[in-house]
């Protein structure tokens, strides 16, 4: 079972794919922005742009449906108007639209699904309407901090300060049914890679969720992101992520994988930092596992192959009888 949203968590399941079809994906619903934004808006739906990327990457048309479904309409039309469609996605609309013509967001999931050939399944982690705030501190000219509270996903990452604390409106939305089962019956359960604050944590603040995991004895691992991500991260190391996840979300996750393959002289991309190793030796509130992970061509990504090679090596290594 995997457990996050945005574009992160698609690269892990194109990995794990090629080992299994018994892959469950846990998406939030937390987003707000763009073209998930205007239909959750204007049609009531769900936002249905993490769904898109996920059901993509499971596809057996794998190629062929990510270019279908990222494809976005253009500004204009052909005689130079406004498209009323401009910056709307395909795959958003075909999500959307299936949703519309079954009655039900999850429904049209389920048939998005069994039309595209998916091999898994792509689950909300709650049917809610939900509104992803944060509380975030800001360093003020005098040297004060001052604190402000921000609603909206698509509003966290300008609002030019730091990330103390996520939570959700409602505080106490209800799990979607089948996602607890799926919980309950997984041999493994991952969270990320991802968008740490807004992909990942919002599925986590759901109560029955954070409740099942650690409910669990299977292998629980947080995939951390190989580069921070400016506006949510920005400095954060491996044990910066180890930490807020803690006080989000208790126990759920205490084993990490990350990557080791960086260069601290060399960042990933101009705006963004490699999330670093604690120094060896150091005593760690978690258990650490590590590997090269990134991708050979974009280091500042996962390697769908080597992400999941390593993972399952690492689900062989937690889950081996001992000698």
């Amino acid at each position: 079972m995997a457990i996050g949203g945005g574009t992160g968590m698609p690269q892990l399941l194109r990995g794990l794919r090629t080992y299994t079809d018994n892959i469950t994906a846990i998406v939030t619903v937390a987003d707000d922005g763009g073209s998930s934004g205007r239909l959750r808006s204007q049609m009531g739906v769900l936002p249905p742009g993490d769904f898109r990327n996920n059901i993509a990457a499971l596809s057996d048309a794998e190629e062929l449906m990510t270019r279908l479904f990222q494809y976005r309409f253009p500004k204009q039309d052909l005689h130079g108007n406004d498209n009323e469609l401009a910056g709307h996605s395909f795959g958003n609309l075909f999500i959307a639209t299936m949703a519309a013509i079954t009655g039900s967001f999850e429904t049209g999931l389920a048939e998005c699904a069994r039309v595209l050939a998916v091999r898994g399944r792509v689950l909300p982690s709650t049917l809610e309407h939900v509104v992803l705030c944060a509380e975030i501190v800001r360093r003020q000219v005098d040297g004060s901090e001052g604190w402000l509270i921000v609603e909206g996903e698509s509003n966290l990452p300008n609002a030019k300060g730091q990330i103390q604390r996520v939570f959700l409106k409602p505080d106490q939305p209800r799990a979607y049914p089948a996602v607890i089962r799926s919980i309950l019956q997984a041999d493994l359960i991952v969270a990320g890679p991802g968008s740490f604050f807004t992909s990942v944590m919002p599925n986590l603040l759901v109560p029955a969720i954070r409740d099942a995991i650690c409910a669990t004895t299977v292998p629980r691992i947080y995939l951390c992101n190989v580069a921070t991500q400016p506006g949510e991260t920005d400095g954060y190391s491996v044990s910066d992520h180890m930490q807020k996840l803690r006080e989000h979300a208790g126990d759920a996750f205490t084993t990490v994988l990350a990557n080791a393959n960086y260069d601290p002289a060399q960042p990933p991309y101009t705006i963004g930092e490699w999330v670093t190793l604690p120094p060896k030796n150091t005593p760690l509130a978690y258990q650490l596992f590590t590997g090269a992970l990134v991708d050979d061509h974009r280091p500042w990504h996962h390697s769908p192959e080597k992400l999941a090679a390593r993972l399952l090596a690492v689900y062989d290594e937690l889950t081996a009888a001992p000698p």
